[in-house]
């Protein structure tokens, strides 16, 4: 910490009458003392984190704050204003600013720094110090921790810590100390460093449990909270609402545990702390990832400034939901919990596990390119006819009154859509892998594929590359002077001219080949073949509904016709997919509907949404009835799937759309017959669905044999009834 502060960078007398010329005032300090190299610029960086939100704070305190290109390293400015200062906190001017400014590429410890100064921004006697400080160099030491600030009797507010590797005996470094086992992750009350939970029980809490226990005598345990807390640049805001919600769980007597999700990275929570909490709270300003691990709990959502503000408000809002058992949607079964990016690095997961995270990953960010280009290349072919294709450029010719006109426009932006699949494919593979970093080499490995023809193969190859490439390269000590650079000039400097020398040179001409050859394959199924393979496709379709397997057929599918022209077998491909992923939903609809007795009250209600869901080629909305009755729900639709795929490619239906369910039917090559084949699996799934229900007792809750009323019959005494699924 020392060297982030010094007395040149305190300013007691900040004679500005505007948040813009305090910064200006300050970060004027940082440019003299050589921490920032172009004043403008990084000015520039701090209105726009500002603009994003405002950075002042109850309390009379302004932190403005951000990550700049322009910071050579991480740098604290204090300026002190009798007058105070205006940066939109509800209780009015700030006398108290902190310049905080971290480089683009600031390391996590001296970001664990920056946290911990927010977090001794929360504690009243270390502001009433800094208010009292008689000179620069008094006020800097106690930014730094070479002075702890004295409490009202006279004695150290902060209880002693292990000194850090910066500071002997510091108030932020051991903070800092503290912090850097755990932050940027878990938090949890009465785990701040130099601070002890008053005891609520007789017992001592254990070191880092930061739990407050309920009042003594109580019978129950205390109510439990877990929390999140972020903010756009996750270096100030985020832990200061951590430690608000700490010291209001504390004086409320609840169980609290934070998670602040710093720009570092974060801690992810032990799911079992997850799971016994009572209720979440989310104080946060951007998404809050792996946001599923907490659902199905009372949750109150908020921005990050509440959090700071009025803390005790959001405990005593949540404990009131968890009262009245207001609780959010629980996870979908089979649904990863949070983003692909986010889950990259569990140390518990095997590499088949991560490489399966960093494809899906990919796929994810893909499909909406798909969906969206797909349909509007649809639409051109169906307003403009099939040699729209042909049509030159609307920029040179365009007529408002001409239908030809219009389709060929909307040809034309669905084929620039598509352009993007590739390097969306392999960026966001490469994102997965190494996070942001790997975006620059992950892209213009896929723009690289697509230039030399290797198509979605090769997208695939230059994603991992490039994410392999740039964890490669953030593994390697790199000397505090450049840290600033890394992420905006060396890594996508290195990472780059890496994946395109692989790919021009290595490995590009071979997958090109590869593709080439899948191609002319798919070009040539006939017959047999042909039938065989949308069996194939439609069984995948319906394994996992929307899971890993159900997403490579659906990507297999997909590759086929994101090309401007794409061949007759890989429209019949799209269509095969696209019918046997519409068949599980539907069937379960029809299921509830003819013999709704073996179906509970719920899935009864699940299966009027599954009409819907099934019509949209939405197959997921089958996942309720397969995580509740497997072994005959999924078995069935894989059945009907393989029909339907089969008959699809029999009768020579093409799609040249990528998704929309009955909604593109007008679209589809032969849509009699297409329709024939998903009603055929759709009948022979729910038959089967039927049948094998009725050889078992049925649900519980659901309307028995001979009870017209949809009421139940009492089970006699000592009789078990048998599960859904047996």
């Amino acid at each position: 910490m020392s060297d982030m502060i010094t007395a040149d960078l305190v300013d007691l007398d900040l004679s500005a009458d505007t948040k813009e010329a305090a910064a200006r005032s300050l970060a004027e300090r940082m440019v003299a003392q050589g921490r920032v190299t172009d004043l403008d610029g990084f000015l520039a960086d701090v209105a726009a984190r500002e603009a994003q939100m405002p950075t002042g704070l109850d309390g009379g305190i302004g932190i403005p704050h951000c990550r700049s290109a322009h910071v050579t390293e991480p740098t604290l400015a204090f300026g002190r204003s009798a007058a105070g200062i205006d940066f939109g906190a509800p209780d009015g001017p700030a006398d108290l600013i902190f310049l905080i400014a971290a480089p683009a590429g600031a390391d996590d410890a001296h970001l664990t720094i920056l946290s911990s100064l927010a977090r001794q921004l929360m504690n009243a006697d270390f502001t009433a110090a800094l208010r009292s400080a008689p000179d620069a160099e008094g006020a800097a030491a106690l930014i730094r921790g070479d002075e702890a600030p004295r409490a009202a009797g006279g004695t150290d507010a902060l209880s002693a810590a292990p000194a850090s590797d910066d500071s002997a005996s510091a108030s932020v470094s051991a903070s800092a100390s503290q912090d850097s086992a755990v932050a940027p992750g878990a938090a949890s009350a009465g785990a701040t460093a130099g601070r002890t939970a008053p005891a609520a029980t007789g017992a001592a809490t254990p070191a880092g449990s930061a739990t407050v226990g309920p009042a003594a005598g109580s019978a129950e345990g205390p109510f439990r909270i877990v929390a999140v807390t972020s903010c756009p640049t996750g270096i100030a805001h985020t832990y200061m609402a951590a430690e608000s919600l700490e010291n209001a769980g504390r004086e409320a007597g609840v169980e609290i545990t934070v998670e602040p999700q710093g720009s570092a990275g974060f801690t992810r929570l032990d799911p079992a702390v997850i799971a016994a909490a009572d209720a979440v709270i989310f104080a946060h300003d951007v998404p809050v990832r792996e946001k599923d691990r907490f659902a199905g709990k009372p949750t109150v959502d908020v921005g990050v400034k509440a959090g700071i503000n009025r803390p005790a408000e959001l405990i005593a809002e949540v404990r009131e939901k968890a009262a009245r058992g207001e609780t959010t949607a629980p996870a979908a079964a089979g649904q990863d919990a949070g983003t692909p990016v986010e889950r990259a690095g569990d140390s518990t997961e095997g590499y088949g596990t991560k490489l399966r995270t960093w494809l899906m990953s990919g796929v994810s960010y893909m499909v909406p390119f798909v969906a969206a280009g797909g349909l509007l290349i649809a639409l051109g072919f169906a307003i403009g006819g099939y040699k729209i294709n042909k049509a030159p450029s609307v920029m040179d010719h365009f007529i408002w009154t001409q239908a030809d006109s219009w389709g060929a426009l909307l040809f034309q932006i669905g084929g620039v859509a598509f352009g993007f699949l590739v390097p969306v494919l392999a960026g966001y593979i490469a994102y997965g892998m190494a996070d942001r970093p790997g975006l620059v080499p992950g892209f213009v490995g896929g723009a690289i594929s697509l230039t030399i023809n290797a198509g979605f193969l090769g997208g695939l190859a230059a994603g991992l590359i490039a994410g392999g490439v740039v964890m490669a390269i953030q593994r390697v000590r790199i000397p505090a002077a450049l840290r600033g650079i890394m992420p905006v000039v060396v890594i996508p400097l290195i990472s780059s001219a890496i994946v395109g020398f692989l790919m021009f040179v290595v490995i590009g001409k071979p997958i090109a080949s590869a593709q080439k050859a899948m191609t002319d394959w798919l070009g040539g199924l006939t017959g047999t073949n042909a039938v065989l393979l949308g069996a194939l496709l439609g069984l995948m379709m319906c394994f996992d509904l929307g899971g890993p397997v159900n997403k490579v057929a659906y990507t297999f599918a997909t590759a086929g016709i994101a090309v401007s022209d794409p061949g007759d077998s890989a429209m019949k491909i799209m269509a095969a997919v696209m019918a046997a992923g519409m068949v599980p939903p539907l069937s379960m609809a029809l299921a509830t509907t003819v013999r709704g007795k073996l179906f509970t009250p719920t899935e009864r209600e699940n299966g009027k949404a599954a009409w819907v869901l099934g019509a949209s080629f939405i197959s997921e909305g089958a996942i309720p009835f397969a995580a509740a009755d497997p072994l005959r729900v999924i078995p069935s639709s894989m059945v009907g799937g393989a029909i339907t795929g089969a008959l699809s490619m029999a009768f020579g239906a093409t799609l040249r759309a990528p998704h929309g369910g009955i909604f593109v039917v007008p679209l589809i090559g032969n849509p009699l017959l297409y329709l024939v084949a998903i009603a055929a699996g759709v009948c022979a799934t729910t038959a089967l669905v039927v049948l094998l229900k009725g050889l078992r007792k049925p649900a519980p809750g659901a309307t028995p044999t001979g009870t017209a009323d949809g009421g139940t019959t009492p089970t006699a005494p000592g009789r078990k009834e048998q599960p859904v699924a047996a």
